[in-house]
């Protein structure tokens, strides 16, 4: 596989992540008209790139990368249930 066709698969997958969080992130703030919770949608975001880096990785690693995966899908839940805890509580704060 060229070089090329590497970073142009990889730029997808960032793109495709991205993607996902703004998603993410849109149906958090679509859905209830509290506060910006900057700092909880950048940790969103954070985790679909480390979701997506993860994907890229070769897959000789003894089981601990896709045991990763899920730990980054289970925080990624945590956080979303976060955001929603705070709105339904009146404090969707920083």
């Amino acid at each position: 596989m060229s070089d090329t066709h590497i970073t142009s698969r990889r730029n997808l997958i960032r793109l495709a992540a991205a993607g996902a969080a703004a998603a993410s992130v849109a149906a958090v703030s679509t859905t209830t008209a509290d506060a910006y919770q900057g700092n909880m949608e950048r940790a969103l975001s954070s985790l679909y790139d480390a979701l997506a880096s993860l994907r890229e990785a070769s897959s000789n690693k003894g089981g601990h990368r896709v045991n990763a995966m899920k730990l980054i899908q289970d925080a990624i839940a945590e956080v979303n249930a976060g955001i929603e805890f705070a709105d339904e509580h009146g404090d969707g704060g920083q």
